[in-house]
């Protein structure tokens, strides 16, 4: 099984526009069901930045636009995942991590991704 890592990332990369730095048609919830995953975008792009602008009090910022649609579990894992597995704290992904759409068609995506932040809890 292939494991990512989480640490600080080399090349702090912002905006992240996932359409276009990860996937136009982003995966399901974990690596092992497939490709362009929830888990995988977290693990490889959204961990290490977010950690790094914490890190150096800057924002992250992640753009939604462009993909073909986003599945309920990547967005979850990919967000949600933040708190509930990578150990965030709940303050610290609200103060550097905005979530920006700015094609209207997005905003459900936005609105859903914000959702699993609140929602999460630490395992």
């Amino acid at each position: 099984m292939m494991t990512f890592s989480v640490d600080p990332a080399p090349t702090f990369k912002n905006p992240i526009k996932i359409a276009t730095d990860f996937a136009s048609a982003p995966g399901g919830r974990l690596i092992k069901t497939g490709p362009f995953s929830g888990e995988q975008f977290r693990d490889e792009w959204l961990a290490p930045n977010l950690r790094y602008a914490i890190e150096h009090g800057t924002v992250l910022t992640v753009v939604l636009d462009d993909a073909v649609t986003y599945p309920v579990s990547f967005l979850e894992e990919a967000f949600g995942g933040l708190i509930r597995v990578s150990g965030f704290a709940k303050g610290d992904v609200k103060k550097h991590l905005k979530i920006e759409v700015f094609d209207r068609f997005y905003e459900p995506f936005k609105q859903l991704a914000e959702r699993y932040l609140d929602d999460a809890k630490p395992q």
